[in-house]
């Protein structure tokens, strides 16, 4: 006798789905998904300038249908820093309508990112502008004095960033700047120098031709510390900027912040267009977030002669055979050598110490 009973075979299986938990659904809607929509349709804009999480675009630029226009930041960009200067894509309502607003679904990829951080030790970097590919330093022979070692560490912040550094001295009238000049002797960098004006001309003593020359074609961030001028050279580059100036108070010696805000502006010329992307005023510029190696390359006259340095040198005062040094020392350098090796020392002692902390924390 076979133990598979004939009966077997026509028995059906029986299924109770009381048992069965639905998770219920309270919006009523269809699930989330991970997948995206591709939006072929997105349109590049160049990003102007935000406002309390609104973002002014330009559409179409330089062409005929050239506007700008508001957007927001799509959900899945919450956590993606979007920036004055960068390029992007951009969907729905672009008429610029009054009342009309779109949306930013993707940022293209960036040529530069120039950033700072709160100080040396500060990992957390701030975004400061996308795409620049020149930094326009602002600093003022006097009232308030010129900081030669904060000129460096824009430069420094540049060069890391693949940004070429020009400098602007302002209020040369009231003092001679070429000693503070001899502390950049040998650095590839295009210096303008410029007068106070008159009241009813305040940019009477500006070289706004040569100035203006050097940003067309380019996307060009203007860097200073507060009261130095910045604003007001902004506003006789780009008459209909209106960039609120200030003044520098007498007690102190500080400058008082004027511009709250980064926003790109039009720059237009005899011989083209370019953009000044003017930023507010600081008084600290942290290169926490900078690589060290990136540091001798802002001083290009100390770089060449650190090539005959020993293998692993730090150029510090310490520092065995450094070429550097002896060079200095040798008054290879002229006057200004000194000084510049001081400067370089500093950043890189700055570091130093920043690494030996990070090492013992993480010991």
């Amino acid at each position: 006798m076979s133990w598979l009973d004939d009966s077997d075979e026509d028995d059906e299986p029986e299924f109770d789905e009381t048992d069965v938990r639905v998770r219920p659904n309270p919006k009523a809607n269809r699930p989330r998904t991970k997948r995206r929509p591709a939006h072929s349709d997105a349109r590049i804009a160049r990003v102007l300038g935000v406002d309390r999480g609104r973002y002014t675009v330009l559409i179409d630029e330089d062409g005929p249908g050239e506007r700008a226009i508001s957007a927001v930041r799509a959900r899945e960009l919450r956590k993606t820093p979007i920036v004055t200067g960068d390029r992007a894509r951009v969907v729905g309502d672009t008429t610029g309508d009054q009342g009309t607003l779109s949306r930013i679904v993707g940022i293209e990829d960036r040529t530069s990112l120039l950033r700072r951080s709160a100080d040396d030790t500060d990992q957390v970097e701030r975004v400061i502008v996308a795409n620049a590919d020149q930094m326009l330093v602002v600093v003022a022979a006097a009232d308030p004095e010129p900081r030669a070692r904060l000129v460096d560490r824009y430069l420094v912040a540049a060069l890391d960033a693949g940004i070429r550094p020009l400098l602007v001295v302002t209020k040369t009238d009231l003092a001679d700047p070429t000693e503070f000049l001899a502390h950049f002797e040998g650095l590839d960098l295009e210096v303008f120098t410029s007068a106070l004006g008159t009241e009813d001309d305040p940019a009477a003593g500006m070289p706004l031709d040569r100035i203006g020359a050097a940003l067309i074609g380019h996307s060009t961030v203007f860097v200073g510390h507060s009261g130095v001028g910045k604003s007001t050279l902004v506003n006789a580059l780009v008459p209909e900027a209106r960039r609120a100036t200030g003044h520098v108070n007498e007690v102190t010696g500080r400058g008082r912040h004027t511009s709250s805000s980064t926003v790109s502006l039009r720059y237009r010329g005899d011989g083209g267009n370019g953009w000044v992307i003017d930023t507010p005023g600081v008084r600290s510029f942290g290169l926490g977030h900078v690589d060290p190696a990136n540091i001798l390359r802002a001083f290009t006259d100390l770089a060449e002669i650190a090539e005959e340095c020993p293998r692993g040198c730090t150029h510090l005062t310490d520092a065995p055979d450094c070429a550097i040094v002896e060079a200095v020392a040798d008054g290879r350098l002229g006057p200004g050598g000194e000084a510049r090796l001081d400067s370089l020392q500093r950043l890189l002692e700055t570091f130093a110490k920043r690494d030996a902390t990070a090492q013992r924390d993480g010991a």
